[in-house]
C-alpha cells in the first residue's frame, strides 16, 4: 500500500486529473484543505471514492479568513472524519495572528474532542503549544505534517500516541535527518505536501514518496518492501480510531 498522509490536490493545476491519476494508482490519500470553503467545492468529487478522502481545514496561515469561514467549519464537520490543514504557525510568517490562530484551533478541537477524526497538524515554532492544546482536549488522533520542532518534544508527541508524517523534503536536510531518526519506526507515516514539495522543478504528485521509503529502508537497515510493511500498519493503526 502506498501511503501518502498529506496532500493538497486541490492546489495543483489541475486538480481533476490528478484525483484521476490517484484513482488509477491505486494509492491511498489524505487530501487537505485550507479552508472550509475550498473543501465544499472538493466534496462532492471525493465523496464515493474509498482509498482518497477529502480532510476539513483551517490552515493557520489563513487566519485572516478563519471567521469568515468558521460556520462552514461548522455545516461540513461531520462529512469526513478528517481534520486538516489545521494547528498553529508561530514562524515570521504566522505569528501576527497568532491569537486568532489560537482562538480558532481551540474551537476546532472542542468540536472535534470525543468525536472519531483524525487531525492533520501544522505546528512551525509552535510544536510545543499545539501538544499541550491536543492534549487538553483529550485529542486520540493526530499527525504531525513536515514536523520541524526540537528534538525534545518528539518523545512527548510519541507519549501522546500521535504520529508524524515523513516527505522528501524532511530527508534532504540534515535537521529533518535528525527528527527522523529520533521518531520510533510503528508511529512515522509518508507524505507528499504536494504541490508544495517539488523534484526536478516539478511539484511531487500524490504518493510519490518513494525517496522517503527508500531512504527509511538504509535507516532502519530492512528492505523497502518492509518499510511499506511497517507505514501500512502504522497507518490502519491511526484509521483503527475511526471504528
Amino acid at each position: 500500500m502506498i501511503v501518502d498522509t498529506h496532500c493538497h490536490i486541490d492546489l495543483y493545476d489541475n486538480p481533476r486529473q490528478i484525483l484521476q491519476e490517484c484513482i488509477k494508482s491505486d494509492i491511498t490519500v489524505l487530501a487537505m484543505t485550507n479552508l472550509p470553503s475550498h473543501f465544499e467545492m472538493g466534496y462532492p468529487h471525493f465523496q464515493s471514492l474509498r482509498k482518497i478522502r477529502l480532510a476539513l481545514g483551517m490552515h493557520p496561515l489563513m487566519a485572516d479568513l478563519h471567521q469568515k469561514e468558521f460556520n462552514l467549519f461548522l455545516a461540513n464537520v461531520d462529512k469526513t472524519s478528517y481534520i486538516g490543514e489545521v494547528g498553529l504557525d508561530f514562524s515570521r510568517e504566522g505569528i501576527s495572528t497568532k491569537n486568532i490562530q489560537i482562538e480558532t484551533f481551540i474551537k476546532i478541537l472542542k468540536i472535534v474532542s470525543g468525536k472519531k477524526k483524525i487531525l492533520s497538524i501544522h505546528s512551525r515554532k509552535a510544536e510545543k503549544e499545539v501538544l499541550e492544546l491536543l492534549q487538553k482536549y483529550d485529542i486520540r488522533a493526530a499527525i504531525f505534517h513536515w514536523y520541524s520542532g526540537g528534538l525534545g518534544v518528539i518523545e512527548s508527541i510519541v507519549s501522546s500516541g500521535y504520529y508524524f508524517s515523513i516527505n522528501p523534503a524532511m530527508i534532504k536536510s540534515s535537521a529533518g535527518r535528525k527528527i527522523i531518526s529520533k521518531i520510533p519506526k510503528n508511529f512515522i507515516l509518508t507524505e507528499t505536501d504536494g504541490p508544495f514539495i517539488s523534484e526536478k522543478n516539478l511539484p511531487l504528485k500524490p504518493g510519490e514518496t518513494s525517496s522517503v521509503l527508500n531512504y527509511l529502508a538504509e535507516e532502519w537497515k530492512v528492505t523497502r518492501q518492509e518499510v511499506e510493511k511497517i507505514i501500512t500498519s502504522n497507518f490502519l493503526r491511526i484509521i483503527s480510531h475511526l471504528k
